[in-house]
């Protein structure tokens, strides 16, 4: 098969209608020569925008956020807001979530280190703390 770069619309969305009924990422991208990464880029862009969405380019855009009227752009609910607006948000929400959910680890992981610490150093002997020197 072309490049991935080289596929039509048609072609893309021929792959993710495959997807979308059953078939399996891995699979598809063996019998079609398309990097897996790609399929599930097309997936998520189909998801979100529809069929528009597998003829997007990548990188900024002309205009871009300077054509934007900012008191425009946050009029009206969400429902109300253009689909990649809301694409763009709920992306935002789920790299937060996913950066919750790793300090949540790392003070998961620390609190235990203390844990321990302070468990090995009870049963040394060692005092936990120096008495103080005023009185």
């Amino acid at each position: 098969m072309r490049s991935p770069r080289l596929l039509s619309r048609e072609e893309k969305e021929a792959l993710v209608r495959r997807l979308e009924a059953g078939e399996r990422v891995a699979a598809l991208a063996t019998e079609t020569g398309v990097l897996r990464k790609s399929l599930y880029e097309w997936r998520a862009a189909y998801r979100a925008l529809g069929a528009a969405g597998l003829n997007r380019k990548r990188g900024p855009k002309p205009g871009g956020r300077a054509a934007v009227d900012p008191a425009s752009a946050d009029a009206g609910p969400p429902a109300a807001r253009p689909p990649d607006e809301l694409a763009r948000a709920k992306a935002r929400v789920a790299e937060l979530e996913r950066l919750v959910g790793r300090q949540q680890a790392d003070l998961d992981f620390f609190r235990e280190a203390l844990r321990s610490w302070d468990e090995k150093r009870r049963a040394s002997g060692a005092p936990i703390s120096s008495p103080s020197s005023k009185k």
